[in-house]
């Protein structure tokens, strides 16, 4: 029916960020707080119990992240509509969230002036990524990826662990720990180990 109210559901670790966004969708007639989780694993039970229409999502939550709570909720439901609320406007954690099964992402700090909206366009069936994170995927789309190797070195880097460590930790030799810096490095045009970890951080490559 026309009438009916798009049924909500909102997935945040904060009581805060939960309680404004239900204040928010209090205002709308046409919508509907329906259930509300703080952690991934309780977002797949409430799915379950309510069947929303269109579900808000973190991303860092203790338990179960976001995006597998995502990927958990679309493999039951692939017809599930799902927006990412989150903090971080990362390409890489963005491309990550898409491909789980999420339709659109948008920043925590842009809630009052487009979560409604999106809400709405969500339902009908419309993707949206907020301009500026849609910018940061398109500028990193001919990027090399990192291999899952490189994504272990990187790892150990941003820990602050040498060469001769990580070589140490993953069984290979320092050379060909280096190899993988070198590649690291020109992957992410990163000028050394320090930029390298900063940057996979900032873009969501890295979660803190």
């Amino acid at each position: 029916m026309a009438n009916t109210p798009v049924r909500i559901m909102v997935v945040d670790d904060h009581p805060l960020l939960r309680e404004g966004v239900a204040a928010l969708i209090a205002t709308e007639p046409d919508l509907q707080l329906v259930a509300m989780a703080a952690d991934g694993r309780e977002a797949v039970e409430q799915f379950r119990a309510t069947r929303p229409d269109v579900t808000l999502m973190d991303l860092q939550m203790p338990n179960m992240s976001g995006i597998d709570a995502v990927i958990s909720i679309r493999n039951e439901w692939p017809d599930a509509r799902i927006i990412v609320l989150t903090t971080y406007a990362g390409d890489a954690l963005a491309m990550r969230a898409l491909k789980a099964g999420a339709q659109a992402y948008v920043l925590k700090g842009m809630v009052r002036k487009e979560l409604l909206e999106t809400i709405r366009a969500v339902n009908e069936g419309h993707r949206r990524v907020q301009s500026d994170v849609a910018m940061q995927i398109a500028s990193h789309t001919a990027d090399a990826a990192l291999s899952a190797r490189e994504l272990e070195v990187l790892e150990l880097i941003a820990a602050g662990h040498s060469n001769k460590a990580i070589g140490s930790r993953l069984t290979i030799n320092e050379e060909t720990v280096k190899g993988h810096v070198k590649n690291i490095l020109a992957k992410l045009g990163a000028r050394d180990r320090t930029h390298a970890a900063t940057m996979a951080f900032r873009r969501g490559i890295l979660q803190i």
